[in-house]
């Protein structure tokens, strides 16, 4: 294209996800500033300290090594310090740039206060949903809807739904689907290419050896030798209602459940991708509820203010 002086030579983009821990250091600004125009930056933060430090924390180091039978100490630290001082920087460089947020059993008591803290930073789009392996415990959607209409009544109060969003209110989910409309796959694996430094391809990167817990890894080619068609073929004919039980087919408030095809296959009995996991089928339900009580305490206050307006007119 460069030869050719073609435009398409200067039309690309690089998207890059990145736990901001290095974001300020020369190199990546040197990257930055030479491809400004041709990059998507996201940098991930679970939110407040304590929620944060829960899971993205540095390797452990251990102490006392150098006598075994003393007790060996593992110090683990959080990255929370490292990457919110990246804050500011990132927002200059990408104005209204957003976070992805995750939820695991555990961090459920901190939801509201976190993704209220990620407002305060100056991040206006926070992008949440909870992890898909079977890790909730009883009562945890009980807590989990707790958590969002708290988070729901802090939105609409203080008025941050004009500037700011959160994913987990969206007025299009909790709905039943049409079978015939609705019955496409949720994710993109098998039309995603990934790639491992040994230039395996994959149909994602949850079906790397690495992201998987029991099952062996999905490869449908490599570099050297192309994609094979055959492998990949059973993904390209997946579809909501192939690989969903009886249950999902007919739920009322089935819009917006989501699946990841990885876990799908890792957790299956047998080796197959067309075994839908419901580990979160109680966890979407407390999420539409609260979902419902956004929406309706929301148009009331619309209404109100709308009617004052003409009131005072």
């Amino acid at each position: 294209m460069y030869r050719l002086d073609h435009h398409w030579f200067n039309s690309y983009r690089f998207s890059f996800s990145t736990n901001g821990i290095n974001y300020d250091s020369e190199p990546v600004q040197r990257f930055i500033h030479k491809n400004i125009s041709h990059l998507s930056i996201g940098i991930t933060i679970d939110g407040t300290e304590r929620k944060h430090d829960m899971n993205r924390i540095w390797k452990p180091q251990t102490r006392g090594l150098e006598n075994p039978n003393s007790g060996m100490q593992i110090s683990e630290r959080g990255s929370y310090k490292d990457v919110v001082r990246n804050i500011p920087l990132w927002l200059e460089q990408f104005p209204g740039g957003a976070t992805k947020v995750t939820i695991s059993s555990q961090d459920i008591p901190y939801i509201c206060e976190s993704v209220l803290h990620l407002y305060s930073l100056g991040i206006e789009e926070v992008n949440i949903n909870c992890v898909f392996e079977d890790v909730w415990n009883d009562g945890d959607d009980l807590l989990f809807e707790d958590q969002l209409i708290q988070l729901a009544d802090a939105i609409i109060d203080n008025s941050y739904y004009k500037k700011h969003s959160c994913s987990f209110f969206v007025e299009s989910i909790g709905k039943p689907l049409d079978p015939i409309n609705d019955n496409q796959n949720w994710c993109g694996a098998g039309k995603m290419l990934a790639i491992d430094a040994a230039g395996n391809f994959y149909p994602c990167t949850r079906f790397a050896g690495y992201s998987l817990r029991d099952k062996a890894p999905i490869i449908i080619g490599n570099i050297r030798d192309g994609i094979n068609k055959n492998l990949l073929r059973p993904f390209l004919s997946l579809d909501r209602l192939t690989q969903s039980p009886q249950k999902c087919k007919e739920c009322e408030v089935a819009s917006g459940c989501a699946w990841c095809q990885g876990e799908n296959y890792d957790a299956a009995d047998t080796p197959t991708i067309y075994q839908r996991s419901t580990a979160i089928c109680m966890m979407h339900k407390a999420h539409v509820r609260a979902n419902n009580y956004y929406w309706n305490k929301l148009y009331r206050k619309l209404e109100t203010e709308r009617d004052n307006d003409i009131v005072s007119l």
